[in-house]
């Protein structure tokens, strides 16, 4: 039996931390945040059922870094890392051979490189390299179904001068038309241009200002490290697809709202083999819950969960960057294992046939 963790943290604070703390659903938020700043981490549900097609079984355990986003962002480095070090000290505790970052957790410093340092000998990793490829199958996926060839598509990448986004960018375009690298910092957008040139068949352009990125965008990847959302209803195309691999989302809850004809996903869905579940370590007969369907994980948590069942037990994806070979390393993981695309969610709903088909009517597709 293999053994991993994975860290987590809360994302919506009232409702995160209202499972743990009914009372909070009713607290402002800054006396949330001053409250939980001054906690320690904690279990909040095991992972079991994780069994490979080769027959290795894994089991786990989700620990709870009591910090927000804004809070990571904001806060000392140092006061961050002592967090997240005592969540993974409380993996090692457990037994646990390896450990994920979750959402803020991977992007807070050097995207875990200090973290490890600190605990020698410890595997850790970011699970980037698997969100890269869900992020990449996914977009292409979706796509074709509202009728875009990746080779006759404009792709845009929001955060592309970010690990996922830049790889997700230059995996691309060796297959599409175009590639749009949005990002705030235009000598950082230029580098990852220059990096891509060489190897892609795509048209490249950088753009700073996300409402004319994605204008004539067919397909969308966003994955910044925005607290709030940055893409908003009035910039997409009509019957676009935006995959979005951010937590936060990237995406506002405006466009569910308001743009019936583009398709939103969530990068990174993910069917794990056997039969997961995540109950609570105090109440084993209760599910903890991201809002998946059962059996499914994101990217990121099915990355360190992969790397247990075929016990590499190393720190594989750690940094800012992310190598396509890493990523076509990772897939031959999950294809091992048998990991794979688990479906697509829409702001935490499934997409199913007709709400494909009720876009493309929307968008005027046939």
């Amino acid at each position: 039996m293999q053994r991993f963790a994975f860290i987590i943290h809360p994302i919506n604070i009232k409702r995160d931390v209202g499972r743990k703390y009914p009372v909070a659903k009713i607290m402002p938020e800054a006396m949330i945040e001053w409250y939980i700043k001054r906690r320690d981490p904690i279990v909040v549900a095991d992972a079991v059922g994780v069994r490979s097609i080769t027959g290795e079984e894994a089991r786990g355990w989700y620990i709870a870094c009591p910090l927000t986003p804004r809070q990571m962002m904001q806060l000392p480095v140092e006061f961050v890392y002592s967090k997240l070090e005592k969540s993974c000290r409380i993996a090692k505790e457990l037994g646990a051979e390896i450990v994920g970052l979750g959402a803020f957790s991977s992007v807070v410093g050097d995207g875990g490189v200090t973290l490890s340092k600190r605990i020698p000998g410890f595997a850790i990793t970011t699970g980037n390299s698997y969100t890269v490829a869900t992020a990449i199958e996914g977009a292409r996926t979706a796509g074709e179904m509202l009728g875009h060839e990746i080779s006759k598509s404009q792709v845009a990448i929001i955060g592309a001068t970010g690990s996922i986004g830049a790889t997700c960018a230059e995996s691309l375009s060796r297959d599409a038309a175009e590639i749009v690298l949005i990002g705030r910092d235009t000598a950082r957008l230029e580098q990852v241009q220059d990096r891509i040139k060489a190897s892609g068949r795509a048209r490249l352009r950088t753009c700073t200002d996300i409402a004319e990125g994605l204008k004539d965008a067919d397909i969308v990847i966003t994955v910044t490290s925005a607290v709030d959302a940055v893409v908003l209803p009035e910039h997409i195309k009509s019957g676009a697809v935006i995959c979005d691999v951010a937590r936060p989302r990237d995406v506002s809850v405006r466009v569910a709202k308001e743009r019936k004809d583009v398709l939103v996903i969530e990068g990174g869905v993910v069917a794990v083999p056997g039969e997961f579940r995540l109950p609570k370590p105090d109440k084993p007969d209760s599910e903890f819950s991201f809002g998946f369907p059962p059996g499914t994980a994101y990217a990121c948590m099915a990355e360190t969960m992969m790397l247990a069942l075929d016990q590499r037990y190393e720190c594989f994806t750690l940094g800012k960057d992310v190598s396509i070979q890493q990523v076509d390393e990772i897939c031959g993981i999950a294809k091992k294992h048998g990991f794979k695309l688990g479906g697509f969610r829409s702001f935490e709903r499934a997409v199913d046939p007709e709400m494909i088909e009720s876009v493309r009517k929307n968008a005027g597709i046939r």
